[in-house]
């Protein structure tokens, strides 16, 4: 059973910093690319970054560019997003996201409020 399974959200400051990961199993993870997608409260799915199966290639949102860092350990199962210098509109639900085929594979996600 594929299980992808966000953590690391939480409050914090505009300005501030704060890490996301997603553990992942049922899959062989280091085969897939692999996608964060947030949800802002009363909106809808926003696409924030992409990764390539190894790490080599990394794709971005115009408005996380500079601010937000994708990253992957192919030998924890594990991705990750390093969000910089946020901002309130950053605040959502982040999701952890792969697409096999036409099947799409979402996290529960992890919530992030960026709020003073």
């Amino acid at each position: 059973e594929v299980q992808l399974v966000e953590s690391g959200g939480g409050l914090v400051q505009p300005g501030g910093s704060l890490r996301v990961s997603c553990a992942a199993s049922g899959f062989s993870f280091d085969d897939y690319a692999m996608n964060w997608v947030r949800q802002a409260p009363g909106k809808g799915l926003e696409w924030v970054s992409s990764i390539s199966w190894n790490g080599d290639r990394t794709y971005y949102a115009e408005s996380m560019k500079g601010r937000f860092t994708i990253s992957r350990d192919n030998a924890k199962n594990t991705l990750y997003l390093q969000m910089n210098s946020l901002k309130p509109e950053d605040t959502a639900v982040y999701y952890c996201h792969r697409l096999a085929g036409s099947i799409n594979y979402w996290g529960k996600g992890t919530l992030v409020t960026v709020s003073s």
